[in-house]
């Protein structure tokens, strides 16, 4: 792990290994639970005071990304973040903005007749056409999120696997398929992980699931997109500023 800082940068020292240990909790180098390297250890791999060390770990248990365990180290955070519900965004675009990495893992992408629910929710008739589709969303390489979602198949039969692996659904509606997103319905509650649910996200079939459902408009009156997203509960929250 020997690491060279550059003494001449006007950036701290603590700061630099900060950011030189985010970078490798972001790509995924140290994962969710690993121990990282210990006190003694970075010290002689950056060639810094203990204290310098020190202060980059605290920083990073401040933002959550690390937590200690006394008598045993430092340990890599699950992640946990929050999504600000007073507007539309994709989970992709909104944790890019926050500074994760995000990808998909594609597990369905099919033409079906679409069930009575989504059909209702998407103001066509029962047995219609739909574009369905499964993901896991992945946040820093750890599995956040399961998005069942279907999509009205005029639009949605122009989806391919690579292009939902690589982007956020909301991206591709919008920039490749020239669907300008207008708004969405979305209802939260809380449920336990179905065995698929669980044993995707690597959770206890029954552990608590943050459950959303979301209608997106692509006009106001233009339905686009229903989906069921299922997130862990301890990693994932919506957050929103209340005025009186």
């Amino acid at each position: 792990m020997k690491t060279q800082l550059p003494r001449s940068s006007t950036v701290p020292l603590y700061t630099q290994i900060k950011e030189a240990l985010r970078a490798k909790i972001m790509d995924g180098t140290y994962v969710a639970h690993e121990r990282l390297p210990s006190e003694s250890e970075m010290i002689a791999a950056f060639g810094v005071s203990r204290i310098t060390v020190r202060q980059a770990i605290n920083d990073l248990q401040k933002d959550g990304l690390l937590f200690k365990v006394h008598g045993k180290g430092t340990f890599v955070a699950m992640p946990n973040v929050s999504q600000e519900l007073t507007h539309l965004q994709g989970f992709g675009e909104a944790m890019r903005l926050l500074g994760h990495e995000t990808f998909s893992e594609v597990f369905g992408l099919k033409t079906v007749k679409g069930g009575a629910i989504a059909c209702a929710k998407l103001g066509v008739p029962d047995g219609t056409p739909l574009t369905e589709i499964h993901r896991v969303r992945y946040l820093n390489r750890e599995p956040v999120s399961i998005d069942h979602s279907w999509v009205r198949h005029e639009v949605g039969s122009r989806l391919t696997e690579k292009n939902l692996r690589e982007k956020d659904l909301f991206s591709l509606l919008e920039n490749e398929l020239h669907q300008p997103l207008h708004s969405a319905d979305v209802e939260i509650d809380a449920t336990s992980a179905s065995a698929e649910v669980a044993s995707r996200l690597h959770v206890q079939t029954g552990a608590p699931i943050l459950r959303i459902e979301r209608l997106t408009y692509a006009a106001e009156d233009r339905p686009l997109v229903f989906e069921y997203l299922h997130y862990r509960a301890e990693t994932f929250k919506y957050k929103m500023k209340v005025l009186r």
